[in-house]
């Protein structure tokens, strides 16, 4: 059986620069999945070329069977193929309310449209009591839920995210993590890039290290957290 997201053989590059070096990679329906690795690894890289942001010079990436590859990333995102930005990237000025919207550009179901932002409202309890306010003055930890719940009225199958704990205190943090473990509990597939090894590999079902642009490791998330290379370089012991 073929895997929901599979990459292979990806060779990414910046101009002359190499930033994946042959990476391949799979996710599983209904899990989640997590790629773990040091900044400047590749990490990021790997998420917008699974966006269609960036052209792998080698490789391919097929989903649900298709070969995307080639396909644009709006095309993706109408696929099922939706991301969570690193560092949020919320439009500032425009309300809670009109960004989640945003969310829902792909679709033309109204009354659908609609249940799905009284869910998100109930999902991120927070995001109902600023509705009307802009998305710039919300703290960062409610920035990064409303690039979630923004994420989801898209109606992902497959929910990339970048970094979600990046710059949060502990706190937030934690309950980003128990929110991506909710998400994950209705259905929807979570490819989660993040530095934060510990938490990472505690919320996901499989991991992936990744070292200069090559995958070092793969393993059942339980297995990494007990390996000792992984323990030495990213989790502090």
């Amino acid at each position: 059986m073929s895997a929901f997201l599979a990459v292979e053989n990806l060779d990414v590059a910046y101009g002359p620069i190499q930033a994946l070096h042959g990476v391949s990679l799979h996710v599983e329906r209904g899990e989640i999945a997590t790629l773990i690795g040091a900044n400047g690894a590749g990490k990021s890289t790997t998420l917008l070329t699974l966006s269609g942001l960036l052209k792998p010079r080698a490789g391919r990436i097929v989903f649900d069977g298709t070969d995307i590859t080639a396909m644009p990333p709006h095309r993706r995102v109408e696929a099922g193929i939706v991301q969570v930005p690193e560092g949020r990237r919320v439009f500032a000025n425009m309300s809670v309310h009109e960004n989640l919207e945003l969310g829902a550009y792909t679709r033309r179901d109204r009354a659908g449209i609609k249940t799905d932002l009284d869910r998100m409202l109930g999902l991120f309890p927070i995001l109902a009591e600023r509705r009307t306010q802009r998305a710039g003055t919300l703290s960062g930890g409610e920035q990064q839920m409303l690039a979630i719940a923004r994420a989801l009225m898209a109606r992902p199958k497959v929910l990339l995210m970048d970094e979600p704990s990046l710059g949060l205190a502990p706190l937030v943090v934690r309950k980003i993590f128990e929110i991506i473990r909710d998400i994950n509990k209705d259905g929807t597939t979570v490819f989660l890039v993040e530095q934060n090894a510990h938490m990472a590999l505690t919320v996901a079902h499989r991991g992936y290290v990744l070292q200069t642009g090559h995958i070092l490791l793969e393993d059942r998330a339980d297995a990494l957290m007990q390996h000792p290379d992984v323990k030495r370089a990213y989790l502090g012991g």
